[in-house]
């Protein structure tokens, strides 16, 4: 399997981002979404990891099965709260040994309702230590240009966002909504001397209340004017699709038109917006 770091230093990227799903219907779901986006060639898929390894075997599952089934080059998220040193180093090197070759590293939280230990790890920085300790991987790390939703202190986290992107390949951001938060991040981690390659995580707003939920969880800021936009459609669902589908499209759009090459799509397990999207900025052309 080649490795993100690789492919990324060849030129624009264009990757999809899925969830393991959590009952057979979701899984057909997933299956079928996958199908339909293997033609446009991303550049890879990730799928992500529950938090204290609710969806551990999972995860591992369906990546491996994208490398073994698919075209596709797969990437492999993993959070180290919750887990021993030893669970991790098991869990890296299963990758290691199913040929899978990318990892995004990060701290995650568990959930609370399940009471688990901190774990042995404190921070994703340190989970991207073990991973190159164990094996021969690319390793990625998440970033939040409006800033960690646990941070209070902007220079502090900024900081602390260029020390993670300093001992990673790659980042990936959590999705925003406006293009000047991108540009705003890019040169304040420009100024704290950051080269690594960082791509931008698009998010198409296709139900205003559950992606404004995410939003405030993620410490993302939902601009009111787009809020305006989908409450107005927000009793004709294909209607808000619709305007949701064309923000996004704009939003990569202006991103494009100040230099932004690539783009990390959350998919939600879904493939016609993303298509959409895809084929709105031409990049099925």
């Amino acid at each position: 399997m080649p490795k993100i770091v690789d492919i990324l230093a060849a030129g624009p990227s264009h990757s999809f981002e899925f969830f393991p799903p959590k009952t057979p219907v979701a899984e057909r779901q997933l299956e079928e979404t996958l199908r339909e986006l293997e033609p446009l060639h991303p550049t890879f898929v990730s799928v992500t990891y529950g938090a204290g390894g609710t969806t551990r075997e999972m995860t591992h599952d369906i990546v491996t099965r994208i490398n073994r089934e698919t075209s596709l080059t797969a990437m492999a998220h993993l959070t180290c709260a919750a887990h021993t040193r030893a669970e991790l180093t098991e869990i890296v090197t299963r990758y290691e040994d199913a040929g899978i070759r990318n990892i995004l590293a990060l701290r995650g939280d568990p959930p609370k309702d399940l009471n688990l230990p901190p774990g042995d790890l404190a921070h994703a920085t340190d989970l991207v230590d073990l991973v190159r300790d164990t094996g021969d991987f690319s390793v990625g790390v998440a970033v939040h240009p409006e800033g960690h939703p646990a941070s209070t202190d902007r220079a502090t986290d900024r900081r602390r966002q260029a020390e993670k992107l300093a001992r990673a390949d790659f980042g990936i951001s959590q999705f925003f909504f406006e293009a000047s938060v991108w540009f705003e991040f890019l040169g304040d981690l420009r100024e704290l001397g950051v080269t690594t390659r960082v791509i931008p995580g698009i998010m198409p707003v296709l139900n205003v209340k559950s992606v404004k939920r995410m939003a405030e969880m993620s410490g993302a800021d939902f601009p009111r004017a787009l809020e305006q936009r989908l409450r107005a459609v927000e009793n004709d669902e294909d209607a808000m699709r619709a305007v949701g589908i064309e923000a996004a499209t704009e939003l990569c759009s202006e991103l494009m038109a100040g230099g932004v090459d690539s783009f990390h799509f959350y998919t939600l397990n879904r493939s016609s917006a993303t298509r959409e999207i895809y084929s709105n900025l031409g990049f099925d052309a």
